[in-house]
């Protein structure tokens, strides 16, 4: 059975980077963001969308997920009714992946919501990928089409560096990306000792 290693990091922080590091080194890595907007493809979760959020965030039976992240940003309790609908579908899907890649020794899986999710309770070991606040919001200014109003809402629905790292086995900090593939070199060597 494949050990399965949680990955985080607030955005910004550079997770998807190292997470991409990894899969060039062969290993098996799930994307939970991936999966959440491919899971929000399905039908079941789109009628659950519609039922809970209305038609208007659909542009010719579309989800607009832009209009629905302002909604879920602004109203935590919003966000916490999408990641009731979200987080099980993709909790299945992970699943599926998971018998797929069991021939792997570890497997990641790598989630800005890991500890609010609760996920992170059946993983094995847990990598927090951090960065000073500041440089994260530079990174996803210069990355994504959002204003630093949005981002700011986005960084403070998410739990905070020193609370991932009061809960994880093993921490990067990313400054610079080739001494944080470094320390993710030594974690890997750590983890086959173990």
């Amino acid at each position: 059975m494949a050990k399965v290693i949680g990955l985080t990091g607030g955005i910004g922080s550079g997770k998807s980077t190292i997470a991409k590091y990894l899969v060039s080194l062969g290993y098996p890595v799930y994307v939970a963001d991936d999966a959440g907007r491919k899971v929000m493809q399905f039908p079941e979760v789109i009628q659950a969308i519609k039922e809970k959020f209305g038609t208007a965030i659909f542009d010719n039976q579309q989800l607009n997920r832009a209009t629905l992240a302002k909604i879920v940003f602004e109203y935590p309790e919003k966000l916490q009714e999408l990641n009731a609908i979200v987080h099980p579908a993709v909790r299945n899907d992970f699943k599926k992946w998971l018998e797929e890649n069991q021939d792997s020794p570890y497997v990641f899986y790598e989630s800005a919501i890991l500890f609010e999710s609760g996920s992170y309770a059946n993983f094995d070991k847990i990598i927090t990928i951090t960065a000073p606040l500041e440089t994260r919001i530079d990174r996803v200014l210069k990355r994504d089409s959002t204003d630093r109003e949005q981002l700011l809402k986005r960084i403070k629905a998410q739990w905070t560096d020193e609370e991932r790292v009061a809960k994880s086995d093993f921490v990067i900090e990313n400054l610079d990306i080739d001494l944080a593939k470094l320390k993710m070199d030594e974690f890997l060597k750590i983890l086959t000792i173990n």
